[in-house]
């Protein structure tokens, strides 16, 4: 007979379940995915249930403010495919979930997340390989799922759209954002610039960054602005204190992607 237990309120939850959740992220410098795989983590012990059941940590190696099962292995790659895989056959727990990548050959009930389909809406941005892999993986992980969680109803569409995904099975669930960051007001002034344009991102071409230079040196020779063009995390990767500080010194935030599944800075 299952395990049973019961909630705060006298009401029976059902089976206590052991909940696996893979990270095999770098979350100390963190973009899109390692801050929505970051956040998760940070505030999974809020939701009502989790003291209902065993969540616990697979990753390969040690990661600072959490204590995950290492599961050790020698080589850069297959980590996933190989060593995971071997731990779901021998330690299986009744979910599985993935917020980032793919997943182990072997699983048991498996949820994972879904960012975007960013390389089938503009292919021009991606090589044929980085197409291939990622169409591959994409499908493979959508399919194979019992439950697929994914930002926006964009990227629900996209899933049906282009994989023709059971939309049963996807649940919009969106991006939140840290407010006591983003509350705090400007309070040691070590910003260099005055007047300026902010850019937040990377420099994927699907970001457009050239497009966004292009337009900028137009305001510059036509209009003559004043203001400065930053593009932050384009060539190094700038810190969460940075990165608050920027985006509330700036005149204007402009984000000139091609395409995205969501999109943090927008919302930051």
């Amino acid at each position: 007979m299952p395990a049973q237990g019961w909630s705060a309120s006298g009401g029976k939850i059902g089976k206590i379940m052991k909940i696996g959740i893979v990270l095999s992220l770098d979350l100390k410098h963190r973009t899109g995915v390692e801050e929505y795989v970051y956040q998760i983590l940070k505030h999974l012990s809020m939701v009502d249930e989790y003291k209902n059941h065993q969540f616990f940590l697979l990753a390969p190696y040690t990661i600072a403010g959490f204590t995950p099962k290492v599961l050790k292995w020698p080589f850069k790659l297959f980590w996933t495919q190989i060593r995971l895989s071997w731990e779901m056959l021998k330690n299986k727990p009744d979910v599985l979930f993935v917020p980032a990548h793919t997943f182990p050959f072997f699983s048991p009930k498996l949820v994972i997340t879904i960012h975007g389909l960013e390389y089938e809406n503009v292919p021009q941005a991606y090589s044929w390989w980085e197409r291939t892999k990622s169409r591959f993986l994409t499908k493979r992980n959508a399919k194979k799922a019992d439950k697929i969680i994914v930002p926006s109803q964009f990227v629900k569409d996209d899933l049906i759209k282009f994989y023709k995904i059971n939309p049963e099975k996807i649940f919009v669930i969106y991006h939140g954002l840290e407010m006591q960051k983003s509350n705090i007001k400007n309070q040691n002034g070590k910003l260099k610039f005055k007047n300026y344009i902010l850019y937040l991102g990377g420099y994927r071409k699907r970001k457009n960054v050239e497009g966004l230079k292009k337009a900028y040196e137009i305001l510059k020779s036509k209009y003559n602005i004043k203001h400065e063009l930053i593009l932050a995390g384009v060539d190094t990767y700038i810190s969460e204190d940075e990165k608050w500080e920027l985006l509330r010194g700036a005149d204007v935030m402009i984000y000139p992607s091609l395409c995205e599944g969501f999109g943090f800075p927008p919302l930051e």
